[in-house]
């Protein structure tokens, strides 16, 4: 089906551009190895195409470097941070506002101020470095995803929600007591950048104030998930995103929000909060870790760009031709026959490869094996969501429990990549699905203990190897 050009036009023009880099096969072969088979490793100029991640990978607007031009880099009170708090504040409604210069150290200034040993930090799904960092605070998190987001075919358009049975069940059982806080992803970046609606937020809250348990959002993608709404919940079709974002922000106690997303900007990100006290222990934690409380680890010209970008990012407009984007992507990947999680996000698009590759299992860690060879074929780098990053291994490095799915993970930066680009990556993806028992598994050489994706290293398995596998 074709789109309508109208809907898909992108409400800006390119001003500055910059080359991208174009490896031979060997090239690619070579630096793949020397990477440890991580992509992470791998150097910047060695990448035709970046989808590892859309955090601080974003392009920047005129607007947001004209108003760099005028930050000020005082120490303390600069007109750069008052600028910036109050675009907080009146997209937020929250009277205080820490700034912070990414979201992971957010979260760990939140966590350790609010969680104590032992409790429960219950969320629709926590991000890894989510999860690191409520361990690192000494307590438990816990996973409640809808049971719509176990179907990865289904179109249900909220499958980012929480289970709110599940949830209540938590509250008013034996483990009760121990829950210190929900966290609401939005939208939910671990579960295939579905969307979280409103009323599902609203039910939080209320199992949160009848039980007298903080409801804080994790919103690094507010802007994305009030666009989803305002185009799948028919109570909110008239709302604008900007009244959207508001409005669930309203909603919650507080939140974590990193920047590097829907603030358009390289760097930043904020709390927000409402309690006095809370705000109190959070400022002191933020003065001896990240800066003074009028900066947070930010330049002014960091503040400008993220005061000018919050504004930008809620432009109907601009949503609607990223989301239409990404829609056409998805539809060019299933027509080539690899299938996505279902209904298309805007953030990211997750490929299911223990469909594409049902050679492989878990403990080739089949998404990994397809990041390998996207890269391998066409220069492309992306992220495996499946056994690598959510699975348990021993501590010989074998895995000993798979992750629920195999998924891969194309994250689409904002503004940087035409549709001609995307083509490019559907086309390889047409191309490895029309042989994809040449794309060989691999397995763990070395591995840290929390956060394994970022700094694992593999080797592949050699063909002989696989089939002996396969026959055992």
């Amino acid at each position: 089906m074709q789109m309508d050009p109208r809907t898909i036009l992108p409400p800006y023009r390119i001003k500055v551009v910059e080359p991208i880099p174009f490896l031979s096969a060997e090239e690619r072969q070579r630096a793949l190895a020397e990477a440890g088979y991580n992509p992470f490793n791998l150097r910047a100029d060695q990448i035709t195409i970046d989808l590892l991640s859309d955090s601080g990978t974003g392009a920047t607007s005129a607007a947001q470097e004209a108003a760099a031009a005028l930050g000020d880099e005082s120490y303390a009170g600069a007109r750069s941070w008052f600028r910036f708090r109050d675009e907080v504040v009146d997209l937020t409604g929250y009277p205080h506002i820490l700034p912070v210069h990414q979201g992971r150290a957010g979260e760990r200034i939140l966590f350790t101020s609010l969680l104590k040993p032992g409790q429960i930090c219950i969320s629709n799904t926590h991000f890894d470095t989510t999860h690191a960092n409520v361990e690192l605070a000494g307590a438990e998190p816990r996973d409640l995803p809808c049971p719509e987001a176990a179907d990865l075919d289904s179109v249900e358009p909220f499958k980012g929600n929480i289970d709110l049975d599940a949830l209540e069940r938590t509250l008013t059982g034996p483990e009760g007591h121990r829950v210190g806080l929900v966290l609401m992803t939005i939208t939910n970046n671990g579960l295939g950048a579905q969307p979280v609606s409103m009323a599902n937020l609203e039910a939080v809250r209320e199992l949160c104030r009848r039980h007298h348990v903080p409801f804080f959002l994790d919103a690094a993608r507010f802007a994305e998930n009030a666009w989803l709404v305002s185009q799948r919940e028919s109570a909110y079709s008239d709302w604008t995103p900007r009244q959207i974002a508001t409005r669930a922000f309203q909603l919650a106690d507080g939140c974590l929000v990193s920047l590097k997303k829907d603030g358009l900007s390289a760097i930043g990100g904020f709390i927000g909060l409402r309690d006095d006290d809370l705000h109190a222990v959070c400022e002191a934690n933020l003065i001896a870790s990240e800066g003074f409380s009028t900066y947070g680890g930010l330049a002014g010209h960091d503040l400008e760009r993220l005061a000018q970008g919050i504004r930008e990012v809620v432009d109907p407009a601009y949503l609607r031709a990223r989301a239409a984007s990404t829609a056409r992507l998805a539809r060019l990947i299933n027509d080539a026959g690899v299938a996505t999680v279902q209904p298309a996000g805007i953030h990211g698009l997750y490929l299911n490869a223990a469909r594409l590759l049902p050679h492989l299992s878990p403990r080739d860690f089949p998404g990994h094996s397809l990041g390998c060879q996207l890269y391998l074929d066409g220069g492309i780098r992306c992220a495996e969501v499946g056994s690598l990053y959510l699975g348990t291994v021993d501590d010989q490095h074998q895995l000993v429990t798979p992750a629920p799915f195999e998924l891969v993970r194309l994250a689409i930066p904002r503004r940087v990549y035409t549709d001609t680009h995307l083509e490019y990556v559907a086309a390889v993806l047409a191309d490895i699905a029309k042989d994809p028992e040449r794309v060989r598994g691999y397995r763990i050489v070395s591995a840290p203990r929390l956060l394994r994706p970022f700094k694992v290293i593999l080797e592949p398995v050699t063909a002989t190897e696989g089939a002996a596998a396969t026959d055992a």
